[in-house]
């Protein structure tokens, strides 16, 4: 994290964070969210004498006459919190490697534990990358992992049995498969470039198809593990492998480096977040979790504060209630 980010006015003065909000989303003028009229608004004042008071940041457009301020349409929209506190919980979540976890945001900016992981996850929402206008070119690194904690089987069912202290220990024969209560996770990297992770139902060459003709080009140069399911891939552009099983993990061919560590990078940044950081993450909200560390790792290479301007971009127009970020149906 960046020296004295907190000194900044605008994480400081709800005040000062509207303005700079306002700068940032409106570099030419008020935009009415109504009607789309750009620089054609009055703000509004409280005067002198009279009984209705005009709230802070509140503009009027002279065209179809509604009011607005600078969060409607954004994440921020009918939010208690003060503006400025959400501007630090953008800048804190940009500037953690590994994330954030919502008892520490409750910490730091003194709300609620309720409001600070609600506010975590309309972040996540700011942070959600949009379609590749282009497909992956170059070199690109395909895998897959495992998103979850290790199994723990009850005492009385296959592969355990109750030791004389009352607690359950391993014994001998079938566990069931360690990755029963795992969720696979597939990303497409570009070497050099940009990252999509994307939570599948399974790691099947039916589900991973659709998925690498729609983001990497045809005349893109494919690498992946020898255990992947991609083996469809070498029929449709260019395909390498490394075999892990066999202890290679890099190998030069003609001045190509062939590897996957770039994306087991990835995956070592994600798992070292949800194990060290957030402990626990239900499988209805792992793509916001993917939305998060993709938007960092694509980031990577800017300044915290500029990485927080950033995601700020990406909460115009977007808007998550609490009921959906609840739900089990996502």
């Amino acid at each position: 994290m960046e020296p004295a980010a907190i000194l900044q006015p605008h994480f400081q003065d709800p005040d000062k964070a509207r303005e700079y909000l306002q700068a940032k989303r409106w570099p030419d003028g008020p935009v009415c969210p109504h009607c789309g009229v750009i620089g054609e608004a009055t703000k509004l004042e409280p005067k002198a004498g009279k009984k209705t008071h005009a709230r802070k940041g509140v503009w009027k457009c002279n065209s179809c006459r509604e009011q607005f301020s600078v969060t409607v349409g954004t994440i921020f929209e009918d939010s208690h919190i003060a503006l400025n506190k959400w501007l630090y919980a953008f800048h804190l979540l940009c500037a953690s490697k590994k994330g954030m976890s919502a008892h520490q945001l409750h910490r730091m900016l003194g709300v609620t534990y309720k409001s600070a992981w609600f506010m975590a996850h309309r972040i996540r929402y700011a942070m959600t990358q949009e379609p590749l206008s282009s497909k992956l070119t170059g070199i690109v690194e395909v895998d897959e992992t495992w998103i979850g904690g290790k199994r723990r089987n009850p005492a009385g069912t296959p592969g355990y049995q109750w030791s004389p202290s009352g607690r359950p220990k391993p014994k001998k024969g079938p566990v069931g498969n360690p990755r029963d209560n795992k969720e696979p996770v597939v990303s497409v990297l570009q070497r050099d470039g940009r990252v999509q992770s994307i939570h599948v139902a399974r790691v099947t060459a039916e589900n991973l198809k659709p998925i690498i003709r729609e983001m990497v080009d045809e005349a893109a140069h494919l690498m992946t593990d020898s255990g992947t399911v991609l083996k469809f891939a070498s029929k449709e552009r260019k395909h390498d492998t490394v075999n892990h099983k066999a202890g290679e993990y890099v190998r030069y061919e003609d001045g190509v480096c062939i590897t996957t560590n770039a994306v087991e990078g990835v995956f070592g940044l994600l798992k070292r977040g949800i194990d060290g950081v957030y402990h626990h993450v239900g499988k209805q909200h792992l793509h916001r979790y993917l939305s998060e560390f993709d938007f960092r790792y694509n980031a990577r290479k800017v300044s915290d504060n500029e990485r927080a301007r950033l995601a700020l971009k990406g909460a115009d127009g977007k808007r998550l209630m609490l009921r959906d970020s609840c739900s089990k149906a996502q």
